[in-house]
């Protein structure tokens, strides 16, 4: 839904009319919900009311809920910190990861040292380029459909820039089995394809899928070739659970980003709602 959409069911509002004059905004973030989908390795999300109306009143009749929240960081739509990942003990620049968790959070490459961003993102839509609705499950892309991406819709990456890859298994979200994909497998790209990315200098990198990257099926996540390269040997965070449905729909393979995250000190990642602004 864009936030045109919203404003119009909620009667719109001025000062953001007046901001949004001559821009599209498309909402990039999925609802947190008791329920759906994730990894099985991340603690789930949980939201109740510990205070609600009529448990109390006020002398002039006035009473207040509020909410309490529990969740792992890698739930949702999220970003992976640095210190998500490591290889033989080591995080990205070489750091002793055991040695940066010291204290139960860490000292190097936690997500509140990664600052909010705004720059130029590229969707590259590998079904639109492969002339077809959806990948198949456990399809690996490789860099010659990235290649083939970046041609057909003559959106050079350059260096900086974010990386939104559409597999099209978006779609599949609000079914939790499918969306997840352990029976089947999920696609995305493998080691190659992180290798692309990062030979074209990403700062960012995301994906419409629940770990960002190709899952065989019944294996889960026993191997994730693409977080070693990404995020241990380069240094690029990853966006997972996106939804960029809307986005490709429209066709907008261009666009400015604005992505900000929760700055929770010393946290392996955070959600997030990245917001896709494009001329209307």
């Amino acid at each position: 839904m864009t936030v045109e959409t919203v404003l119009a069911e909620r009667g719109g509002d001025l000062l953001l009319d007046a901001v949004l004059a001559g821009v599209r905004v498309f909402d990039l973030g999925r609802p947190l919900r008791i329920g759906m989908p994730q990894s099985p390795n991340h603690p789930p999300f949980w939201h109740t009311l510990p205070r609600r109306h009529g448990d109390s009143y006020r002398a002039d009749g006035m009473s207040a809920a509020n909410d309490l929240i529990s969740m792992g960081t890698h739930v949702g739509t999220h970003i992976d910190a640095l210190a998500h990942v490591a290889v033989d003990d080591r995080l990205h620049g070489g750091g002793d990861a055991k040695q940066a968790q010291t204290g139960g959070r860490f000292d190097s490459g936690a997500i509140d040292q990664l600052p909010p961003l705004v720059g130029r993102a590229v969707l590259l839509d590998v079904p639109a380029a492969l002339g077809v609705a959806t990948l198949e499950p456990a399809y690996e892309i490789t860099p010659a459909d990235l290649d083939r991406a970046v041609e057909r819709q003559g959106t050079p990456v350059r260096p900086g820039d974010v990386v939104l890859i559409r597999s099209g298994w978006g779609s599949r979200y609000d079914d939790r089995d499918a969306y997840i994909g352990h029976h089947t497998g999920v696609p995305g790209v493998g080691e190659a394809g992180a290798q692309w990315i990062a030979a074209q200098r990403a700062r960012l990198a995301g994906a419409d899928t629940i770990a960002f990257e190709r899952l065989s099926a019944g294996a889960g996540h026993a191997l994730l070739p693409a977080h070693r390269v990404l995020l241990v040997e380069h240094g690029i965070n990853l966006i997972e659970a996106m939804a960029l449905e809307e986005l490709a729909a429209a066709e907008v393979h261009e666009f400015t980003l604005i992505l900000a995250h929760l700055a929770i000190v010393g946290a392996t990642g955070s959600p997030v709602r990245p917001l896709a602004v494009v001329g209307a």
